[in-house]
């Protein structure tokens, strides 16, 4: 029986559309900030880093932390209200 594979681990930085938006969140200290492709993509070849190579090659920035962080994917769409309701 084989694993399947994460979104971490078959979407790759290039494949991010340019406003789309990766929530980075500190395990440790608990600091959010937000990065997009462009931030990421300081160098060429950091596009074709899949995300979860992405996530445990970054670290937290918060001053005296240093520690290892969880990447999210944040929606693109607005968020509606729920709609519906119990059968």
């Amino acid at each position: 029986m084989s694993k399947s594979k994460s979104w971490k681990q078959t979407i790759r930085v290039a494949d991010l559309v340019d406003n789309q938006k990766l929530e980075v969140s500190c395990k440790k200290c608990g600091h959010s900030t937000y990065l997009t492709k462009a931030m990421i993509c300081t160098a060429e070849e950091r596009e074709m880093l899949f995300i979860d190579e992405l996530e445990h090659e970054t670290i937290c920035k918060a001053r005296g932390c240093g520690g290892k962080v969880r990447i999210a994917m944040v929606r693109l769409d607005e968020l509606s209200g729920f709609i519906g309701g119990l059968a």
